[in-house]
């Protein structure tokens, strides 16, 4: 370790390939929640997360999806707002998560954001988004643009939690819709079903690996928390010099 002067030795983990080998998976249907960016009364984020419901539903999954009205703006009132417990408590719940945005001013909307800044980054000792996984969606008025997902995928980077490579960008939301406000056959929807089977596979490969994917040097070394491995070496050393 002499070639590494910056680096605290025993708050190294050498990586464990048996941990990311699961002997017991969970059997329960994975738990996806889903939220949407407007409070229109015909809402083409809402139909797209009602869609991406459907679909993950077919796929197996246990979905809730949130409604944002009456969530008060951020830090206009305390979190023991009763809709704002429902939304971290959906998101506890939660092993993966869909959000889906109108685009605004080449942006996500307000409604979006307010929903992600009431998710805290830590609760106690706790991270509520923390390796669980995400997929990202926008619907648009105009031609396609990819705004809004990027700044989801930002946004999901700084809850920590594991943004799966595709996204669904739905151009001009108000003709892909029907008069029973289905999603009709394009090449939009079928990306929408891409996205929900990567969402459901990625959510099944990390959910019982999650605490230790996201287990960090920085953060064992500020806890004073040394790996199991290093612990078992020094002591293993200190019986053998005692003898």
């Amino acid at each position: 370790m002499t070639k590494f002067p910056a680096l605290d030795a025993k708050f190294l983990a050498q990586v464990d390939q048996g941990r990311l080998e699961v002997a017991a998976p969970s059997t329960h249907p994975p738990r996806i929640l889903l939220l949407y960016g407007s409070l229109r009364e015909r809402s083409f984020s809402r139909l797209l997360v009602e869609e991406a419901e459907r679909i993950l539903r077919a796929l197996g999954c246990e979905t809730r999806v949130f409604d944002p009205r009456d969530l008060p703006l951020p830090d206009a009132t305390g979190p023991d707002h009763p809709k704002v417990q429902e939304l971290r408590s959906l998101s506890q719940w939660s092993e993966g998560q869909v959000w889906c945005s109108p685009e605004r001013h080449g942006a996500i909307t307000g409604i979006m954001k307010s929903q992600i800044d009431w998710i805290p980054l830590e609760i106690g000792s706790v991270r509520p988004t923390q390796g669980k996984t995400l997929a990202v969606m926008q619907v648009s008025g105009g031609s396609q643009s990819f705004n809004a997902v990027n700044t989801l995928r930002l946004l999901g980077r700084w809850m920590r939690m594991i943004t799966i490579p595709n996204q669904s960008s739905v151009a001009m939301a108000y003709k892909e819709f029907d008069e029973n406000d289905r999603m009709k056959p394009s090449s939009y929807y079928d990306r929408v079903v891409d996205v929900m089977e990567e969402l459901v596979k990625f959510t099944l490969l990390t959910r019982d690996r999650a605490d230790y994917l996201v287990d960090r040097y920085s953060e064992r070394k500020s806890d004073g928390r040394i790996p199991e491995h290093v612990a078992l070496g020094a002591e293993a050393m200190r019986h053998e010099q005692a003898s």
